[in-house]
C-alpha cells in the first residue's frame, strides 16, 4: 500500500474535543489555565480544528473561550450548541469561527427523550444553521445518537442541513453501538446518497471507538472527533493518539501532525483531568516500548521491527529492556553491558538466577541498583 496525504481521495481533518466532550467525563474539570494549554498544546501538534467547549454555560466556560480566541492559534475554533438560537448567540460573542449545532436524529431519542417529532428536529436544526450562517460561521450539524437512527432519515437530515448552508455533518455513534464493519457501510450508504462532508464522533462502550472512527473514514468520511487520551464520557471517545498512529501504520496515511508531542501532551492532560495513564495504554502507554520476555527482548535486541510496529521516537517514546522474572540471558547481557560490564555467558546464567528468584519475591521487575547488588554479591 502507497503512501499518501489522503483517503479515499479526500483530505483528512482532525477535530479535537477534548476541551468541550473530554470535559465532560464524570469528575473531570480543568482550571482556565489548564483549558488554554492544552489548546496551545494541540495547536502546536498540527490539529485542524477545536472543540473548546459550550458557551451557553456561561461563567469560567464563556471566559476561557474568548481568552483561547485571543490566543489567534492555527486551528478553526468551534463551541457546541444545542440547535437553538440563544446557544448560538453566545458562541458568536466568545469570537469562535465556528459552530457545533447538536440535536438528536434517532426515534429512541425524539421520542423518549426530546418528546417531539421528527420534523421538529428538522426545523430547529434548519433554523438555528440558518442563523449562524447569517452571522458568518463555519457550521457543523452534529447528529445526535446517529447510529441509531434511520438511515433515510438521515440522509433528510443532511440535506435539509445542506440547503440551510451547514458545511459538514457529524455522525455520532452517542453511545458507542457501532461496529467497524456497519458503520463503514453505514457512511459509505450516506456519503454516496448527500455528497457532503462527514465527521465521525465515536464513544468506546464496547472498546471499538478507534476502530469505529476507521470504519467510518474508509466509508468516506473526512473528518474525524477525537481526545488526548480518549478521554470522553462513560468510557471515552476515539483517541486521538491511537487513531492518527493507526492510520499512519496501518493505512499508509501521511500526516502533518506533529506525533512527537504525543507523550507530553497525553501526559499533561492525564495530571490535568486526573485520569491515570496507564502503563498499558494503546501508542502512548509506558509499556508499549518496554521488553521483559526473554523471546521478546532478545528480538528487540537484535532489531526493534520484530516486535515493535513503529519506532517509540514517533511518539515521543524510548525503548526499555526491563529485566524481571521473564527475562533470557540475552537481556541480562545487554543490559550489563549499559554499565560497561561483559558478562561470560556463566556469570549470565547465575544473575539470571538470582534475578528471577528476586523478580518473584518482590512480584516486580528489578531496579538498576538491584541488579548491581546481585552482580556484587556474586561476585565478592
Amino acid at each position: 500500500m502507497c503512501v499518501t496525504d489522503k483517503i479515499n481521495g479526500k483530505e483528512l481533518k482532525f477535530v479535537d474535543t477534548t476541551l468541550r466532550d473530554g470535559e465532560q467525563t464524570a469528575g473531570v474539570v480543568f482550571a482556565n489555565s489548564e483549558k488554554i494549554m492544552i489548546a496551545e498544546m494541540l495547536s502546536d501538534l498540527g490539529i485542524n480544528q477545536l472543540e473548546v467547549g459550550i458557551p451557553t454555560m456561561g461563567g469560567d466556560e464563556k471566559e476561557t473561550i474568548k481568552q483561547i480566541v485571543k490566543k489567534n492559534l492555527k486551528p478553526s475554533i468551534m463551541a457546541w450548541n444545542r440547535a437553538v438560537i440563544g446557544d448560538v448567540e453566545q458562541s458568536i460573542d466568545c469570537g469562535v469561527d465556528a459552530v457545533a449545532i447538536s440535536i438528536s436524529v434517532s426515534d429512541i431519542h425524539i421520542e423518549n427523550k426530546l418528546k417531539t417529532s421528527r420534523d421538529w428536529v428538522l426545523e430547529q436544526m434548519v433554523k438555528t444553521t440558518e442563523y449562524a450562517k447569517k452571522n458568518g460561521l463555519y457550521v457543523s450539524v452534529n447528529g445526535e445518537d446517529a447510529s441509531r437512527a434511520d438511515d433515510d432519515f438521515l440522509i433528510e437530515f443532511i440535506e435539509c442541513a445542506k440547503q440551510a448552508g451547514a458545511d459538514r455533518f457529524r455522525f455520532c455513534d452517542t453511545v458507542g453501538v457501532m461496529d467497524p464493519f456497519t458503520i463503514r457501510n453505514k457512511i459509505e450508504k450516506i456519503y454516496k446518497a448527500t455528497n457532503f462532508d462527514i465527521e465521525m464522533h465515536t464513544h468506546n462502550d464496547f472498546g471499538m471507538a478507534t476502530a469505529n472512527a476507521i470504519g467510518g473514514i474508509l466509508g468516506g468520511a473526512n473528518y474525524v472527533g477525537v481526545t488526548v487520551n480518549g478521554l470522553g464520557e462513560r468510557a471515552g471517545n476515539a483517541a486521538l493518539e491511537e487513531v492518527l498512529m493507526s492510520l499512519i501504520h496501518v493505512l499508509k496515511y501521511e500526516s502533518k501532525i506533529d506525533t512527537r508531542r504525543f507523550k507530553e501532551l497525553s501526559e499533561y492532560v492525564s495530571n490535568a483531568s486526573g485520569r491515570e495513564l496507564p502503563a498499558w495504554k494503546a501508542i502512548v502507554g509506558s509499556n508499549m516500548f518496554r521488553h521483559e520476555s526473554g523471546i521478546h527482548a532478545d528480538g528487540a535486541i537484535k532489531n526493534p521491527r520484530n516486535y515493535e510496529a513503529f519506532d517509540p521516537a514517533e511518539v515521543g517514546l524510548e525503548r526499555q529492556i526491563v529485566i524481571g522474572k521473564h527475562s533470557g540471558k540475552a537481556a541480562i547481557i545487554n543490559k550489563f553491558m549499559e554499565y560497561d560490564v561483559k558478562l561470560t555467558d556463566e556469570q549470565a546464567t547465575r544473575i539470571l538466577d538470582e534475578v528471577r528468584s528476586l523478580s518473584v519475591k518482590l512480584k516486580r521487575s528489578l531496579f538498576d541498583k538491584e541488579l548491581a547488588y546481585i552482580y556484587r554479591s556474586l561476585n565478592s
